[in-house]
């Protein structure tokens, strides 16, 4: 093991002898990431399904801005206790605790028939996909004790979340042709039934031999800071700074501030913070975040560009976004065994260069935008997601199985965070490109969206403002997918080895 991994890990239990492999590990994975793909479609439906909804329901705008957050809210909200408690009370019994809350609140959108419905159905699913998505990190590092067999593991999990991202709203767009939107909900109900069952028969109980203590203090620090920064972030994006979007902001940093100190002061912590100490750790972090940042972003303004400047239906824009899906599930499972040939930090620095170069395409990009040059820069995008299974493979190896729980829910953390803030800056940074393209006289309406300039005079105008928009887009996600790229070269050592980041 490298010094840099020692001294990376000097804080955990001295390791132990790995144990045999689990003949069960690989379908075990399937259940896991098969969960993990439903889960991460179920964001993306919603996108699709929320025009259907809004029509139906009449929501009013603050209640359509809860239907959209209460998930995420909640979901980063619940990471890190969550992940706490399933360390005590078993990793398994908390995965399939969550198919079932997943099950039972997706069927009771049978009976929802007003927006306070929907929000609380929404605030439901963030629990359970609090209690789903930290848990299946948690069983691969259990079920693949050795670490190259974890990181192809970790490379199929990262393909089934890229693939979600991108199906989701074909599978979302192919039943709204059908269906009304609750059919964005009760797909879940016998998928999640399917994984219970799945999950039962194949997976293992897993539980840390020294969990961390359930800190009430540190479980309502860790809940309110949370909470505080997704809201004050999204706040911020949608308004601006505004005194209470600051306000929360500073409130939420500081409640996390003082959960990480009392962390850093107990023994057996709720969260291994400690954890960042490891420079490979770290890296695996920051590469998640800025991707997951980026990558939301892209899907956000590249699916209204798709349906709105180019008059697709969903269903047609969902397919469109395919080539995103296609190299990252292709790339995935192969880049830890490139990793072994070339060098763990040259495949992760290398996916985010080549994810912004895909960026950089779609910022230099000649006006007016076509789809083939925007499938080009989805190609290099997806190719450079393809580098996460390598950056998952760090941050679990760099844990103990007793500290996994905590490596999965920063991970977690990191990426849900990171697509707050894809959404709040690169997507409010999209909105003011646009409306600052808008002829003085253009109405409130086109001000507002695209969607509502659309039949206006202004309607030419905003198309090529969005363009633009979508443009600038490219640019700013280059910059921080190209940036992150060098801040992981320097926190990553050369000699890097996927089978010496190991506990």
């Amino acid at each position: 093991m490298s010094t840099n991994v020692d001294a990376a890990v000097a804080t955990a239990d001295t390791p132990l002898p790995c144990a045999a492999p689990d003949p069960r590990r690989w379908v075990g994975l399937a259940v896991l990431t098969a969960s993990l793909l439903v889960v991460v479609m179920d964001m993306t439906i919603l996108n699709v399904a929320l025009p259907d909804l809004t029509a139906d329901l009449r929501p009013g705008a603050v209640a359509q801005l809860w239907i959209v957050d209460s998930y995420a809210l909640v979901l980063a909200g619940l990471l890190v206790p969550l992940s706490a408690l399933a360390d005590r009370w078993g990793r398994r019994r908390m995965l399939l605790s969550g198919f079932t809350i997943f099950a039972v609140v997706s069927l009771l959108v049978l009976v929802a028939d007003t927006a306070a419905h929907v929000i609380a159905l929404r605030a439901a699913l963030g629990v359970g996909g609090a209690m789903i998505m930290p848990a299946t990190l948690s069983l691969i590092r259990t079920l693949f004790t050795d670490p190259r067999e974890r990181a192809t593991a970790l490379g199929l999990w990262a393909a089934m979340a890229a693939v979600g991202g991108a199906v989701g709203p074909i599978v979302g767009g192919a039943l709204l042709e059908r269906f009304s939107w609750h059919a964005a909900f009760l797909f879940n109900v016998p998928v999640m039934a399917v994984a219970i069952f799945a999950g039962v028969a194949f997976l293992p109980e897993s539980r840390s031999s020294r969990p961390g203590r359930l800190d009430p203090l540190g479980v309502a620090l860790s809940i309110g800071g949370m909470v505080a920064l997704v809201y004050a972030v999204k706040h911020l994006g949608h308004d601006g700074p505004t005194a209470l979007g600051v306000s929360t902001a500073v409130a939420g940093a500081a409640l996390l501030t003082v959960f990480a100190r009392r962390c850093l002061r107990q023994d057996d912590p709720m969260l291994e913070v400690r954890l960042f100490t490891s420079r490979p750790f770290t890296a695996g972090i920051v590469a998640a975040l800025a991707t997951s940042a980026a990558m939301i972003a892209l899907l956000l303004v590249g699916s209204q560009w798709l349906q709105l400047v180019q008059g697709w239906s969903p269903l047609r824009s969902g397919a469109a976004l395919l080539p995103l899906a296609v190299e990252g599930l292709v790339g995935s499972p192969l880049a830890p065994s490139l990793a072994a040939r070339i060098g763990a930090r040259t495949v992760l620095v290398g996916g985010l260069v080549s994810g912004g170069l895909g960026f950089l395409v779609l910022g230099l990009l000649p006006a007016p935008l076509t789809y083939p040059g925007v499938a080009v820069a989805l190609l290099l995008v997806g190719s450079g997601t393809a580098s996460l299974g390598v950056a998952s493979a760090v941050v679990m190896g760099a844990s103990t199985t007793d500290q996994a729980g905590s490596a999965a829910a920063m991970e977690e953390t990191s990426y849900e965070i990171g697509g707050v803030l894809g959404i709040a800056v690169l997507g409010s940074l999209a909105a003011l490109v646009y409306r600052s393209g808008l002829p003085a006289g253009a109405p409130e309406s086109a001000r507002e969206s695209l969607a509502g300039a659309l039949g206006s005079p202004a309607a030419d105008a905003a198309i090529a403002s969005f363009d633009r928009a979508f443009s600038v887009v490219g640019l700013a996600g280059a910059a921080v997918m190209l940036v992150v790229a060098v801040v992981v070269h320097r926190l990553v050592p050369a000699e890097l080895d996927l089978a010496d980041v190991e506990h």
